[in-house]
């Protein structure tokens, strides 16, 4: 069993940052693949970022690649997203994951085994 706790979340105006926090406890946090996903009102959920539970490997979405970065360190227990240059179209729920299995980068929610319970992020224009 993993729990998992986000935080960072906030109102920002377009072309600010934010960095996301995601704290983990319970088993070992160092043997999961985590991802951070997000959901926008009447939307449904959608992949952001994943990073091998190795640390070796990321992925991004189209959307936010060159300008969201995922990271990990292993001892705090703690998955990061920083997020530069928002735009009110990132403006959702935002959820971290976490997923066993060898070190990959799932994209697909249903490959995850835990969720927390979301932080909200608003981007004003």
């Amino acid at each position: 069993q993993v729990q998992l706790v986000e935080s960072g979340g906030g109102l920002v105006q377009a072309g600010g940052s934010l960095r996301l926090s995601c704290a983990a406890s319970g088993r070992t946090f160092s043997t999961y693949n985590m991802g951070w996903f997000r959901q926008a009102p009447g939307k449904e959920r959608e992949f952001v970022a994943a990073i091998s539970w190795s640390g070796g490997r990321t992925n991004y979405a189209d959307s936010v690649k060159g300008r969201f970065t995922i990271s990990r360190d292993t001892g705090k227990n703690t998955l990061y997203l920083q997020m530069n240059s928002l735009k009110p179209e990132d403006t959702a729920v935002y959820y971290c994951a976490a997923a066993g299995g060898p070190p990959t980068v799932p994209l697909k929610s249903l490959l995850y085994d835990y969720w927390g319970q979301g932080t909200r992020v608003t981007v004003s224009s």
